[in-house]
């Protein structure tokens, strides 16, 4: 890809100027065909840099190989799938028992360290522009300064999603800020808020400049999206150190923020409009067809105006989603050439799937919840029923890879979807039923129940309608939010906000063991494409109950068919949702190689 090229020459720009930055503190200097001004006063070389900003999501420990297959589960609907007796420093990320020494993430150039390179660069381009680019006069100069504002705001979201409290850049390091404690969180909030809403005022809704035309650089819309996402975050529920207390090893609490700028009487209202402004004027709309969008994604489509908001720029040989999240592949498939099993690391919590519409009406729940796995028998390349234990994210499919299958290695090139149209519709129903708007709020939250629906609108009219009462929709959409984005991982953020972490997660242990009680077997047949199944004991009634001639039993490691598919949801599988309260370990704490070498700056809180 063209960007990703500019990116890696970018990158080589920012290092000279990073250099010439540090060295502005020393009596000595030499010119330079690529000093602050010259750079930041030509657009190309400006936007370079601007794109190596991006660049450190591609990082071999950053997001390509440490922050996207770890951060996000598990919640109420994802979970890592593994052996539920092995306790190691893998599961521990996932079942809130993380270690400051942990194995995958206590790394010198683990994802902490590369955000914060990534903040660095940011701040260069700030500074750059703001001294000579020339913004107040020149349009696409003020568009590369909203788009180096919402880059920097993106990645600090990355960081409070994970971390809680991160200490708060908004210069370039000098020999005095090399090393700095943590900051309040509220601190950064109130900054990047005020920074994407000056970023409003420079950047164009999607398709509707050059760098809008495609979902893997952001845009208006997806700057209005992020602001919505961090006021939700600040007004919402979270654990926090007391107050002044930030940095000092305080085990905090789970509250909302004290500070009145950041409360939903003030917030709201600002996110109403932002996100009423994507509704009527981005031009977006969703997927008539949620499969046919899952599609889409595999196959790499980032045409700006449709669904997709704004995607993670991985190279086309970057990254690792569907190398870790997509349907489990074994045996060397035709679709995943390996004979290291890819895929199948999380999936969705098994009781998930029977959230949805039981008849089958919601075309979401077997997109999104795949209860098989490809596999090659030794003669054909076939699904085959994964187990009532192991559900996959069916969203993500080595095998609709079809413009740039997936050769085998290390990466995939899959650019993760970060925020779609339906959660700003989605949001937005949030916020009009918090203000008292119960009508608007149904009217969004309607809107993505009918696609979800699709053919039988008049049921998802019909469940909105009976909605009566605040409560009522807010429940509503905290489900609908389920059912909507299962394997995208906006739901730890979101049950932290909302104050349902722990509450949501102990009703999906409950509801593992009541599936786990079921009895009955489940059976298949393949279809005429002579790979994909058609089940059956899923829908109501059918579990217990022989489909009759043409359909064949799950079966057991030796060939008999069993009597209740789901007895294989053994308790330790279900209890390792979490080892410790999810309330007293909402973060990550910041690791042991970066607080070593942080010159005593650096202390975590909550215990770690």
């Amino acid at each position: 890809m063209k960007l990703i090229n500019k990116i890696l020459i970018g990158a080589g720009v920012l290092a000279a100027l990073s250099v010439t930055s540090c060295q502005d503190a020393l009596t000595t200097s030499s010119p330079s065909a690529f000093d602050d001004k010259n750079v930041f006063a030509q657009y190309e070389l400006a936007e370079f840099n601007v794109f190596s900003i991006y660049e450190v999501f591609g990082h071999t420990n950053s997001h390509r190989g440490r922050y996207l297959p770890w951060y996000g589960f598990n919640t109420d609907i994802e979970i890592y799938l593994h052996n539920g007796q092995k306790f190691d420093d893998k599961s521990g990320i996932a079942q809130y028992d993380i270690k400051t020494n942990n194995s995958q993430l206590n790394l010198a150039n683990g994802p902490y360290n590369e955000l914060m390179v990534g903040i660095e660069r940011a701040n260069l381009c700030v500074k750059g522009l703001r001294t000579y680019g020339n913004v107040e006069n020149d349009p696409q100069m003020a568009s590369l300064l909203g788009e180096a504002l919402v880059a920097r705001a993106l990645i600090y979201t990355e960081l409070l999603k994970a971390f809680g409290e991160v200490p708060a850049r908004f210069e370039p390091i000098t020999p005095e800020t090399i090393y700095l404690p943590k900051s309040d969180r509220d601190v950064i909030y109130k900054h990047l808020l005020a920074d994407l809403e000056e970023a409003f005022n420079y950047m164009a809704w999607p398709g509707q400049s050059p760098a809008t035309m495609k979902t893997d650089r952001p845009s208006l819309a997806f700057a209005k999206g992020l602001y919505a996402r961090l006021a939700l975050m600040a007004s919402g529920y979270a654990q926090r150190p007391d107050d002044g207390l930030v940095n000092t090893g305080n085990m905090g609490t789970v509250r909302l923020s004290s500070d009145p700028e950041l409360s939903k009487d003030v917030l709201y209202p600002k996110v109403k409009e932002a996100l009423e402004d994507v509704v009527k004027n981005a031009g977006l709309e969703l997927y008539s067809d949620y499969e046919k969008l899952w599609r889409d994604f595999n196959n790499f489509d980032l045409e700006a105006g449709k669904e997709v908001i704004f995607s993670i720029p991985f190279g086309d040989a970057r990254g690792r989603w569907n190398f870790t999240f997509a349907v489990r592949n074994e045996n060397y498939t035709k679709w995943c050439p390996t004979t290291s099993s890819r895929g199948g690391t999380a999936g969705p919590v098994p009781s998930l799937f029977f959230k949805y519409d039981r008849t089958g009406k919601d075309q979401r729940r077997d997109v999104s919840c795949a209860n098989f796995l490809m596999h090659n028998d030794g003669t054909d390349d076939l699904c085959m029923l994964a187990g009532g234990e192991s559900w996959y994210f069916g969203k993500f499919r080595f095998d609709w890879q079809e413009t740039l299958p997936y050769g085998g290695g290390n990466d995939d090139g899959i650019k993760p979807v970060y925020m779609r149209y339906s959660d700003i519709l989605l949001m937005l129903a949030e916020v009009c039923n918090e203000l008292g708007d119960e009508s608007a709020a149904k009217k969004y939250l309607l809107e993505v129940r009918k696609r979800a629906y699709k053919g039988h609108e008049a049921v998802a009219e019909a469940y909105v309608n009976s909605l009566s009462g605040k409560d009522a929709v807010f429940n509503a959409i905290v489900d609908e939010r389920a059912l909507e984005f299962v394997g995208e991982f906006l739901r730890k953020a979101d049950l932290i906000r909302w104050n349902l972490l722990k509450e949501k997660m102990d009703e999906a242990k409950a509801d593992m063991y009541d599936l786990a009680a079921k009895t009955g077997n489940v059976y298949y047949k393949y279809n005429d494409d002579g790979y994909t199944l058609s089940l059956y004991g899923y829908n109501e009634g059918e579990l217990g109950n022989d489909p009759g001639a043409g359909w064949q039993p799950y079966t057991d490691s030796k060939g008999a068919a069993v009597e209740n598919y789901f007895s294989s949801l053994k308790p330790e599988r279900i209890e390792a949702l979490y080892k410790n309260d999810p309330n007293t370990r909402q973060w990550w704490p910041i690791f042991d190689n970066t607080v070593t070498n942080s010159q005593g700056m650096l202390i975590n809180d909550y215990g770690f």
